[in-house]
């Protein structure tokens, strides 16, 4: 939610930010008049409750001969009221329901456009040239397979399409890179953190994900929750209804739970293994701090997604993300996208998004500043999303014979292996 000051004070800069998100400036208008609405009416009932005090104080002092038709004068009164204040409830709900579809306006540093205008800004590492070294490329999928570590039949046979099985040293390696992902948020000074990957309506719609993405998140109706689709939307909703001290900010957090995503709108798309599934395992950072602060912390996790990756020796770039592709709580976001072999090309495998003060407002998330309460300002950041870090370090560092090098990183975590052999 959008501070509802910036309606009436510069109307205008919303309207360009709906239209670089390639959305309608109407909305901007429809809430500049249910804003206007709602304000008569609150004025009205007010205006009517002042009075009505008034006549309650002139009934007192009344007169016999007076009394009778002040109370008829009041209980008219009384039924002014309550209409009134239904209207105030009316045009309040109106109010709040369209502010609800408003998204965060965007960075003026953003580029704009749609899904394919990113902009990329920086290129980590270097692809191996396979056919140099005489290595037939195969993808995560065959390469799975042939070290015993992926199961995407029986996946599908417990649970449908889009699931998988990871096995043996393809669960070590997920139980890896966990560890590995806790060691440098420990060592970046994170708070780690295991939170619910069931949340009650208000958290999902506080952090945006009702809005443009709400097709895309599980829901159970027998119980009223959902299934999140990143472990963002319990550690935002950690502090809900709460405020802050400032000497405490900032609060840097790093959540793990599995994530659940109905994928709607990739009917065809990244169909073949592990790339795009209904389930998956992700650890996920998330900062809350003064609203001055935020595109420092941007920058400070995006630079703990690079260091996480390049350590990894996975060849990757970083990409500006458009205005359009953004989503609705973010106003500005960089993906790290990873360099696919079998694919020839970066794909994504980490995001970071600054959210200002949209999310705290709607989840009512304050500070306690000199100069008064004031919402805070929070931040999220991929820092490895297990199936597809997995699917990078497979495909990235094969060998012929179909074995694949561990990252030195991760070999600590995986009992001293170097090397996973393909199974006989």
């Amino acid at each position: 939610m959008i501070d509802p000051k910036l309606l009436r004070t510069d109307p205008d800069s919303l309207r360009q930010a709906q239209l670089a998100r390639g959305e309608s400036p109407e909305l901007i208008d429809a809430l500049i008049e249910a804003d206007e609405d709602r304000r008569a009416a609150i004025a009205n009932f007010e205006s009517l409750r002042a009075e009505q005090k008034e006549l309650g104080r002139a009934v007192a002092k009344a007169t016999a001969d007076d009394r009778p038709a002040l109370l008829a004068k009041a209980k008219t009164m009384a039924e002014e009221v309550k209409t009134a204040e239904a209207g105030t409830g009316v045009a309040e709900s109106r109010f709040t329901e369209l502010m609800a579809t408003l998204p965060n306006p965007v960075d003026p540093g953003a580029p704009r456009g749609g899904e394919d205008d990113g902009v990329i800004i920086e290129t980590v590492g270097q692809p191996r040239d396979f056919a140099a070294e005489g290595v037939t490329v195969r993808d995560h999928l065959e390469l799975g397979e042939l070290l015993d570590a992926i199961d995407m039949d029986r996946g599908a046979k417990i649970s449908g399409s889009r699931f998988y099985v990871l096995k043996g040293e393809g669960a070590l390696l997920e139980f890896a890179l966990t560890q590995y992902a806790v060691a440098k948020a420990l060592e970046w000074g994170l708070t780690p953190m295991i939170v619910p990957a069931l949340v009650r309506p208000a958290a999902m719609e506080g952090t945006g994900f009702l809005g443009q993405a709400a097709d895309d998140v599980y829901y159970l109706p027998a119980d009223d929750q959902y299934l999140v689709g990143t472990s963002e939307v319990a550690l935002a909703a950690y502090h809900m209804n709460e405020v802050i001290e400032a000497d405490q900010l900032p609060l840097r957090y790093m959540g793990y739970s599995p994530c659940f995503r109905r994928e709607a709108g990739s009917y065809g798309r990244d169909t073949k293994g592990i790339f795009r599934v209904h389930w998956f395992d992700k650890v996920e950072m998330f900062v809350y701090c003064r609203p001055e602060d935020a595109v420092a912390e941007h920058q400070r996790l995006l630079g703990y997604e690079k260091e996480f990756i390049a350590s990894l020796g996975i060849p990757f770039h970083v990409l500006d993300v458009a205005t359009g592709d953004l989503g609705q709580s973010a106003v500005r976001k960089f993906d790290c996208e990873g360099w696919i072999p079998s694919q020839g090309r970066y794909r994504e495998i980490t995001s970071t998004s600054n959210c200002t003060s949209f999310q705290a407002r709607r989840l009512n998330i304050r500070g306690r500043f000199e100069d008064g309460v004031a919402p805070l300002a929070t931040l999220n950041g991929t820092l490895c999303a297990m199936t597809r870090m997995i699917i990078m370090i497979l495909e990235n560092n094969q060998q012929s014979d179909g074995s694949v090098v561990i990252p030195e990183a991760l070999r600590p975590y995986m009992a001293g292996r170097e090397l996973l052999r393909p199974k006989s």
